[in-house]
């Protein structure tokens, strides 16, 4: 009589309820008893009572990634999913049904609807049709799956950009109450396995692998949750090549262009060479560049920046050409200009002003003025002073030569001397428009300068920076 007590007993206790008794160690014995207790009851979660909450392990290995698509904010990923969960008072003897675990069809067992909140596309993931089940009841279920997930993409820094990936791992309607999400291992383990098992070493190398676990609270309820953050690093060294070596060698040419002096080579003519093989670059690896709608990349940046500092050289080319060939029809410098420019551009790009020449003119009278005798009437008689009187009235009539030359070349040089005044104050002109053409020249020189030092500093940051966290 004690043996049903005993039985009775032993159906409580957990583990123990629904033991399976195998009629000899076979497959088939085994899986005749596994079709009675378990494959007719796939349509209810694995528990003794409704109230219960089922827990289930996951374990997420990345194996491979596919891509990244900055326009689209998306990431491709190749992973290897593990659920692990419990089908309550289950078990078998592995001496009496001859193995410790057996595989099953996925379709005879219940299947917890874990998702991914990211998915984006259609699943294009390899089907697998079966899990293990072992003697103490634990339900294995290992696939792959092809994720095409969103991915909020920082590309600032590109191509020197780290991101960081989200996927999280729950179920589509159970609620925590009957799905617990419980994280399978450690962040470091799944790192390592990761790193081990990845297949791809293409752009993108996997940096770090962060795991949390959550409830995610809603109105409808709340839902058991598990965030996988996979940390990306871009491999920068295909576009430090392909983009920023060559931009930095077209701007360096442009840089020394402004060693060519203006006044005897055509400046203008190289300068737009440049500009049209910087173009043709730009357009020719514009395919490398991120295409995105709410971030521009600073390397953009750098392109633009330098696009317009090479289109400003070259007006600036042109006009201090212009100054040097025509600067004799310009009218004075105004005054603040010569200030502005002369006295403290100059100073900055340090070209001080030179000191002016003091200059010697020699002021010549029109007309010169002949000496004429004076005479005092006490002492000259009537008959001298009408032979006077008639000397001057014949020089009068008849002027004399040397006189009349005289007088030429005296206005002769009055005119000659206008016109050096003139030239003088052209030169003057012409000089201190001159001046103001090289200033400008050398302080843009100086901007060029500045320019390409920060940036290739910036670069040079930027690359550490992103090589050491």
């Amino acid at each position: 009589m004690k043996t049903p007590w005993i039985l009775f007993f032993c159906s409580l206790l957990p583990g123990l309820g629904d033991t399976l008794n195998c009629s000899s160690p076979t497959p088939e014995a085994l899986f005749d008893s596994l079709e009675k207790e378990v494959f007719s009851k796939k349509l209810l979660r694995p528990v003794k009572s409704f109230s219960e909450t089922l827990k289930v392990t996951l374990e997420a290995t990345l194996v491979g990634i596919l891509g990244v698509n900055e326009k689209s904010q998306s990431l491709a990923t190749f992973i290897w999913l593990a659920q692990k969960w419990n089908i309550q008072g289950l078990s078998w003897d592995e001496k009496e049904c001859g193995t410790s675990k057996v595989s099953i069809s996925r379709e005879k067992l219940w299947i917890p609807d874990i998702s991914i909140s990211e998915f984006m596309e259609e699943d294009k993931s390899p089907k697998t049709f079966y899990a293990y089940l072992n003697n103490h009841g634990q339900v294995t279920d290992d696939k792959p799956v092809r994720v095409a997930s969103f991915c909020k993409l920082d590309i600032y820094t590109f191509p020197f950009d780290i991101q960081n990936c989200t996927m999280t791992f729950g179920p589509y309607l159970h609620t925590a109450d009957e799905i617990l999400m419980i994280q399978g291992h450690s962040a470091e383990l799944s790192l390592q396995e990761s790193r081990e098992v990845l297949l791809t070493k293409g752009e993108w190398e996997l940096k770090n692998i962060l795991i949390t676990a959550s409830i995610l609270e809603i109105a409808h309820g709340n839902y058991s949750e598990i965030k996988y953050y996979f940390i990306l690093r871009r491999r920068p060294i295909l576009y430090v090549v392909n983009l920023l070596l060559p931009s930095c060698f077209l701007i360096t040419l442009d840089l020394f262009s402004f060693l060519l002096p203006p006044a005897t080579t055509d400046r203008s003519a190289f300068k737009m060479t440049l500009i049209l093989g910087y173009t043709v670059f730009l357009l020719t690896m514009n395919d490398l560049l991120p295409v995105t709608g709410h971030g521009t990349p600073l390397l953009n940046v750098f392109f633009s920046i330098s696009l317009a500092l090479m289109v400003a050289s070259l007006l600036e080319t042109i006009c201090i050409t212009n100054i040097q060939f025509r600067s004799d029809n310009y009218i004075p410098v105004p005054h603040w200009l010569s200030v502005l420019v002369l006295r403290y551009l100059a100073a900055i790009v340090c070209l001080p002003q030179k000191r002016r020449s003091t200059r010697l003119t020699v002021s010549l009278s029109p007309e010169p003025k002949v000496l004429q005798p004076e005479l005092d009437p006490s002492i000259i008689s009537s008959r001298d002073l009408h032979s006077v009187c008639s000397n001057i009235q014949s020089e009068k009539l008849h002027p004399d030569p040397t006189v009349e030359e005289l007088r030429k070349l005296s206005k002769g040089v009055a005119v000659i001397r206008q016109h050096l005044d003139r030239h003088f104050e052209g030169t003057r002109t012409s000089r201190e428009w001159q001046m103001i053409g090289v200033i400008i020249d050398r302080l843009l020189f100086g901007i060029y300068i500045i320019f390409i030092t920060i940036s290739f500093l910036i670069v040079v940051i930027i690359w550490v920076t992103n090589n050491i966290k």
